[in-house]
């Protein structure tokens, strides 16, 4: 990677499900330290670009390089997927997926939630992951509850263990697929000032997000998708402050009053 290569950058990516398109040629691009929000209305492929991203989904058509490093395909449209399983593994790996509903293993602690893929997929050795992942749980302000199980958790915290989880990876970004939805209004704030606080540190973020407000406040950069393409896209202030498309106009009004 030089150091004018992105993180994350995706060219003309298509995917769809049988005859159902549901992105039609979309580029994302996200340097070093940038936050990038995607917004929309449901529906818009906001959730399914961020998952193709970390090659969750098989994409039929487009590009997606990792720090400059294109991924390998065989096969196309609907039969394309990744060539390469080590290179699938190395680049999840380094896009830490932060998930709408937790997805913590119920069975074990938060610690050892925290713990287990640093240990086991990447083969860190355990004392140093505990004393990182301890860290990392102060860092989201949950340190105390490092032997709690999940269900004893309240929402809010158990998604900063989410979070936690993910920078224990030590990734190049971390992507958040509507990380505050399902969260009460109060329980969102702690996620979202955990989120902030990791936008302030210059952290590679790419946000799916319904909550404008933290779009704006956190993001170097703002898509607004509709129909699975991109109908605007800009710095926070002009796209909030002055939307060029009714579209997107209508959108911030629904948002507004919703």
């Amino acid at each position: 990677m030089t150091q004018d290569d992105p993180v994350i950058a995706i060219k003309d990516l298509h995917k769809a499900y049988g005859s159902l398109e549901v992105l039609k040629g979309v580029d994302i691009t996200a340097r070093r330290g940038d936050v990038v929000s995607l917004i929309g209305s449901s529906g818009s492929g906001k959730s399914t670009l961020l998952r193709c991203c970390n090659l969750l989904e098989d994409s039929q058509q487009g590009e997606i390089r990792f720090k400059g490093e294109p991924v390998h395909w065989k096969g196309s449209g609907h039969d394309r997927r990744p060539a390469d399983a080590k290179q699938v593994l190395r680049i999840r790996t380094n896009l830490s997926m932060v998930f709408q509903q937790f997805n913590l293993w119920a069975h074990m602690t938060i610690l050892q939630n925290v713990m287990e893929a640093p240990v086991t997929v990447l083969g860190r050795d355990r004392a140093q992951v505990e004393e990182a992942a301890r860290g990392y749980l102060d860092k989201v302000g949950i340190g105390d509850k490092c032997d709690a199980y999940p269900a004893q958790l309240s929402g809010g915290q158990q998604q900063r263990a989410a979070i936690a989880r993910g920078l224990c990876m030590e990734p190049e970004a971390l992507l958040f697929d509507e990380p505050t939805s399902a969260l009460d209004p109060e329980l969102e704030q702690e996620v979202v000032r955990v989120i902030k606080s990791l936008a302030e540190e210059g952290r590679t973020m790419l946000i799916v997000t319904h909550d404008m407000k933290m779009a704006a406040d956190v993001s170097d950069h703002v898509v607004f998708l509709h129909k699975g393409r991109i109908e605007e896209e800009g710095a926070p202030d002009t796209l909030f402050g002055s939307p060029q498309t009714d579209r997107l106009r209508g959108f911030l009004s629904a948002t507004a009053h919703a």
